[in-house]
């Protein structure tokens, strides 16, 4: 590391120069301003408590940012995802079981981190607020995280910080964060794997590289009961420790340390899922798993797959504006090159694996149908933006100009071979149905919100690539943290920019079915609620949440199913006139009767047969439901 004072100076910040006779005089009119902070910023950095308290500070900024932009957020609006991890976190808070929202059981690790917020609040708005504080406080850990990452791959502390600042704030790490959804602790888990598998194979002692090999097969078990991608995560764990093992690149011991605590991960995973599978027992497990392999074996559907998996890719190097291509390039030649060390050559192979991995499975197990982000989509992958962007910018420090930019032009060329293979594959298809919550990063960069312009997202994320090569080639190392800053300040503004024109609007429109609906009908947080099945979705998924303390189901009472004897209330869908009744108005007056309306129902009507108890409590023809209450 080079010396945080400069050795030419003195403790005062004053230059000095020899005179005719030999002696050290003060040059105080050589003296600027800028030096002279510079170098009391210098000696103040020299100070043992100044780093860990910057990291401090850093990191409570970084979460304060972070509340800024979510904590006004109050209700579920991604459906059914949302609903399912809440739904899940209700029982592990120790409140009783409602209806399972995504119909099959999914991972209750995350569930497991946001059930205190459910287990202090009183009602569903607080118990949100409490989420989007946990949320805020778990993910800025990428912050720290990336920090002492880079300091592995060999950054000075200040550089080391300045990246860290910068990679904490792109869109694809903070977005995910405002809803609930695991995508706000994965990153931080898969930092923590991949630092415990370096430290574990860098040189050290006995203790230190199996507290590592531990840390490491931890994190690899808690990302595989938090989401199906960790499974992933597991199987490239469970093979380098047995490459390891058998090839002896770390002391044996310390990969038993590994493998037993893989071991336990993996035993407190299948606990969590046997508990909360007992708490939903008719609701059957995801099986996300057999639909991937299943869909992977039909061969109808391999050149659909191979063609979402470039489309995967293609949105993760633009959404990292690029240097994620570079460091994807780089992580596939270290894997190759003997000249890495080995940790950096582990490392790299589990990078290119886990996300050409995840690309692959995510584009084999979404839906068959025609929603952009089944060819594009950005969330999946977007756990890895930290760590690939991260190498990036350690290129961008540590490389001479002629590797970067050769890494730079291949990078560049796998973003336009993904590209080029969507396009020209999909064609039309990409315009037919979009969710601007599924590619915020792509709309930003495209400048446009209004749907998928891939040629222009490009463009956009190779505008800012081709800017920081210019400002590296032309200014060398020495400006590299001016333009990290510079980097920092627009992942800041892609972030905000991204949350006002896509997490805000796609919230407000779910507002009156997640909470206004609830409030005008009168539905309180320990009713226990039966749902029409004709209700818009939606509503039936945010009910599953604000029905805080009692419960809901879906069911076709209206139609001859027989309510729960504990039911409380029941939300139907408003009734429309009859078949023959239409007709019959049709043909006497035109559909209308002698006043000009439509033939009269009551809200009455919407139950054929009523059982006894139950009458209408409110009811509204404009939103299109009537509540029905038990005596």
């Amino acid at each position: 590391m080079q010396p945080l004072i400069d050795s030419a100076q003195e403790p005062g910040g004053r230059r000095l120069r020899e005179d005719g006779d030999g002696n050290a005089t003060a040059a105080a009119a050589e003296q600027s301003t800028p030096s002279a902070l510079l170098v009391r910023l210098r000696a103040l950095a020299a100070h043992r408590w100044f780093w860990p308290v910057a990291l401090v500070l850093g990191y409570l900024g970084q979460t304060a940012f972070r509340l800024a932009l979510s904590i006004h957020n109050y209700y579920p609006s991604v459906h059914a995802d949302e609903d399912g991890y809440l739904a899940i976190a209700r029982v592990l808070a120790g409140h009783p079981a409602s209806e399972m929202p995504t119909g099959v059981i999914i991972p209750g690790g995350y569930p497991l981190l946001i059930s205190p917020a459910l287990r202090l609040a009183d009602n569903p708005a607080t118990a949100y607020h409490l989420i989007m504080v946990i949320n805020a406080v778990l993910n800025a850990l990428v912050f720290p995280l990336v920090f002492v990452a880079a300091r592995r791959l060999g950054l000075s502390r200040p550089h080391a910080f300045l990246a860290g600042t910068a990679v904490a704030l792109v869109p694809p790490v903070i977005f995910y964060s405002q809803f609930v959804m695991t995508d706000a602790v994965l990153p931080v888990l898969l930092l923590i794997w991949l630092i415990g598998m370096h430290g574990w194979l860098s040189p050290g002692s006995m203790r230190r590289r199996s507290l590592y090999a531990a840390a490491m097969s931890l994190a690899a078990g808690y990302s595989m009961a938090t989401h199906d991608r960790g499974g992933v995560v597991v199987a490239l764990t469970a093979l380098v420790l047995l490459v390891v093992l058998a090839l002896g690149w770390a002391p044996r011991l310390s990969a038993v340390a590994g493998v037993a605590a893989l071991a336990v991960a993996y035993a407190g995973v299948k606990l969590l899922s046997a508990y909360v599978t007992g708490q939903f027992k008719d609701v059957p497990d995801a099986g996300v798993g057999n639909k991937v392999f299943d869909n992977l074996e039909n061969g109808k559907l391999t050149t659909t797959i191979i063609v979402r998996t470039f489309g995967e890719l293609w949105y993760f190097t633009t959404s990292t504006y690029g240097l994620g291509a570079i460091a994807f390039v780089l992580c596939v030649v270290a894997v190759f090159h003997r000249r890495f060390p080995v940790a950096q050559r582990v490392v790299a192979f589990c990078m290119v694996a886990l996300l050409c991995g995840t690309a692959l499975a995510s584009a084999a197990g979404l839906a068959d149908d025609n929603r952009v982000d089944n060819w594009v989509y950005a969330r999946y992958c977007a756990v890895l933006v930290p760590v690939f962007m991260l190498v990036g910018l350690a290129v961008l420090f540590r490389s001479g100009t002629r590797s970067l930019l050769r890494l730079a032009a291949v990078g560049v060329v796998v973003i336009g071979i993904a590209m080029l293979s969507v396009t020209e594959y999909a064609g039309s298809k990409l315009n037919v149905w979009i969710i601007p919550w599924a590619v915020p990063d792509a709309q930003f960069l495209s400048s446009a919100w209004d749907g998928l312009h891939m040629v222009r997202t490009t463009l956009g994320a190779l505008a800012v690539l081709a800017v920081c090569l210019l400002l590296r080639v032309a200014g060398g190392r020495r400006i590299v943290a001016a333009l990290v800053g510079c980097l920092t300040i627009f992942a800041a503004y892609a972030t905000v920019a991204v949350t006002d024109n896509v997490a805000k609007p796609h919230a407000k429109f779910r507002k009156y079915e997640s909470v206004g609906l609830a409030k005008e009908a009168g539905i309180r947080k320990d009713d226990s609620v039966i749902l029409d099945w004709d209700l818009p979705w939606g509503t039936r998924m945010s009910l599953t949440f604000e029905v805080y303390q009692g419960r809901v189901w879906t069911s076709n009472v209206k139609h001859g199913n027989t309510p729960p004897e504990q039911a409380t209330a029941m939300l139907l869908t408003y009734p429309k006139p009859k078949d023959d009744a239409a007709k019959d108005a049709k043909d006497a007056k035109g559909a209308k009767d002698a006043k000009g309306k439509e033939p009269e129902v009551k809200p009455e009507d919407s139950w054929d047969k009523p059982l006894p108890g139950w009458h209408v409590a409110k009811s509204s023809k404009d939103h299109d439901w009537v509540l029905w209450r038990k005596d």
